[in-house]
């Protein structure tokens, strides 16, 4: 078995970009206010004329008190910083060293690349000088670091302004915390969590046709994992992922026996069905998978006890030794097991996980799912129903035939009782099983569980929670946090790949309520270009253009006929621009 990275990525370096204030104001002699529009992570260029040499303070931070300054004492991991500088007469340019942070510059974090510098999320920059000095010019520069970043490789709008904002909440998010040059977790720890890291591969795709990030990513944690079980279970989806959207074989090939070490087989009882908590977590099984920690079932986070008089973000999850969400993740990756063995033409491996994968299906649904109730539970021996116990395996395609109904209409009752980490597969449950307005809903909500209220507080990165109520040390620079940027490109706009490396395309829109949208969606063929909007009084149009050939799928969109086939899929259509009217029946 590989025992180390084999450098496959090819990633490239950072890039600094200079940003100017959007706004500028005089507070009161020798102090001034900067807002940047955004905030980023990086560092200050400070360009003054001073009459007299004199001290300065500088003082960076992401939100602001309610008189307009900077909040020195924001709440959890909310960011502030200052900066005393020592200016002399005349004219100078400072590049302000901003102070390490303890935590996030340890041995476990990454690392900051030794040409660049530390960096700080902020927005807003205020500047006090000393002694009432008079400064007769002041030019103030944002170096934000990021990983470099195609701003016109994806786009979207619609007729839901809601739903526009917080696609670009999300779009923003991805470029920015691409600062150290690997996912991380934000600002901190920065440190690469898989369940994260598989988030934020997706949105990356979403945005923008770069793909070595998330594979460097992974290099990185197939050798550096983190302790929750679902995590373990996070890698070999991210190297599936790899492979469909590149239709690269090396990453599967290069570390098959170290991905398939990470479905965690050797943790099955005799139906197939795993815990960590029967006994069965040997050294050799942590060896296998470079553990030095202890496993522990993750479920979502954070628990009630993060937040005094909090219920955590599991629904009330019913913690037994043998967990419904823990065992659909299993068999999520004996089912992608059985197709990367296939990718790699090893056949016997293929036949064994797909055996495997319908023995754990079978166990899954006789002993979690209640008939009674047409759900499931959250484990054996519970009597308990979360969203979690429903939301993982209708995501996976788990629930049983004929009752996705039940099941939708349980997951529904639950709203967002989850995390925003769990809203990515509560948001592909609601595609899954066809109700793309639960969906759509979910993601233009304004209460306080919803990415509105992300921008309400005043945060243009998504949070760690949904708010300071739900996470009493969450920070305001989660990529974890952004799934709309892969739900709208993937399952509202509908583009995926049909053959890996997007060889052959498949739109298959989900518009839901949804009446016109105008989509870019980034693959490495090129663009692809979705457009829908209403065609008379009962008619729709769908306009696309694709630079490979595609496949198109209509059935998301109920109600209408078309000439592409009556169940719904088009013949293979050739690269180009296409226009399909469908009339409502």
């Amino acid at each position: 078995m590989t025992t180390q990275s084999l450098n496959l990525a090819t990633p490239k370096p950072l890039e600094v970009e200079e940003i100017a204030p959007t706004d500028m104001r005089q507070f009161a002699s020798g102090h001034w206010f900067f807002d940047f529009g955004r905030a980023a992570f990086g560092a200050v260029r400070l360009t003054v004329s001073a009459s007299n040499a004199t001290r300065a303070t500088l003082h960076l931070g992401e939100t602001l008190e309610a008189d307009g300054a900077i909040d020195r004492k924001p709440a959890g991991c909310v960011r502030y910083r200052s900066i005393d500088l020592e200016l002399r007469a005349g004219n100078q340019t400072i590049e302000a060293q901003i102070p390490p942070d303890d935590r996030n510059t340890g041995a476990s974090a990454i690392r900051m690349p030794r040409a660049l510098f530390e960096v700080v999320p902020f927005r807003y920059c205020e500047l006090e000088v000393a002694d009432d000095i008079e400064l007769t010019s002041i030019e103030i520069t944002q170096l934000a670091v990021h990983y470099p970043f195609d701003e016109s490789a994806a786009s979207f709008a619609c007729d839901d302004d809601g739903l526009n904002r917080v696609w670009d909440l999300c779009k923003y998010s991805i470029k920015a915390t691409t600062f150290c040059g690997v996912y991380v977790d934000g600002d901190r720890e920065r440190i690469p969590y898989e369940g994260d890291a598989y988030i934020n591969q997706l949105c990356h795709y979403g945005v923008d046709a770069e793909y070595e990030l998330a594979r460097h990513t992974l290099e990185h944690l197939l050798f550096h994992p983190t302790w929750p079980t679902e995590w373990v279970l996070h890698c070999v989806p991210m190297a599936w992922a790899d492979y469909q959207y590149t239709g690269k074989l090396d990453l599967l090939a290069g570390y098959y026996e170290v991905l398939q070490a990470r479905a965690l087989l050797p943790l099955a009882r005799e139906d197939g069905l795993i815990s960590t908590e029967t006994g069965l977590v040997t050294q050799e099984l942590q060896d296998s998978i470079f553990q030095d920690n202890p496993l522990a079932d993750l479920i979502d986070w954070p628990p009630g006890s993060f937040t005094e008089g909090g219920t955590g973000e599991r629904d009330n999850y019913d913690m037994v030794p043998v967990k419904t969400a823990v065992n659909a993740f299993h068999a999520w990756n004996l089912e992608l097991l059985a197709r990367i063995a296939d990718a790699l033409g090893k056949a016997e491996d293929a036949a064994f996980y797909r055996e495997r994968f319908r023995r754990v299906t079978e166990s899954i649904r006789r002993v979690f799912f209640r008939e009674d109730k047409g759900i499931f539970v959250d484990g054996e021996g519970s009597d308990h129903s979360s969203l979690h116990a429903n939301m993982f395996p209708a995501a996976f395609g788990l629930t049983p035939d004929g009752r996705e109904g039940d099941v939708m209409k349980f997951i529904r009752s639950r709203g967002m009782a989850c995390s925003v980490y769990g809203a990515q597969y509560l948001l592909e449950a609601c595609f899954r099983l066809g109700d793309s307005n639960h969906a759509l809903d979910l993601m233009t909500a304004d209460h306080d569980r919803s990415w509105i209220n992300m921008l309400n507080v005043g945060s243009t990165m998504t949070l760690e929670a949904w708010d300071q109520r739900y996470k009493n040390n969450l920070d305001w620079n989660h990529a974890w946090g952004a799934a709309p940027a892969n739900i709208i490109p993937r399952f509202l706009a509908g583009v995926r790949p049909a053959k890996p490396g997007f060889e052959e395309i498949c739109i298959a829109p989900r518009p839901g309520r949804i009446r016109w949208l105008n989509a870019i969606v980034p693959t490495p063929q090129g663009p692809v270009h979705v457009g829908i909007e209403p065609d008379g009084d009962s008619g729709i149009k769908l306009q696309i253009e694709t630079p490979a050939p595609t496949r198109l799928d209509l059935t998301g969109l109920s109600g209408t006929l078309s000439t592409h086939g009556p169940d719904g899929f088009s013949p293979l259509m050739k690269p180009g621009r296409h226009t399909i009217q469908l009339v409502r029946t």
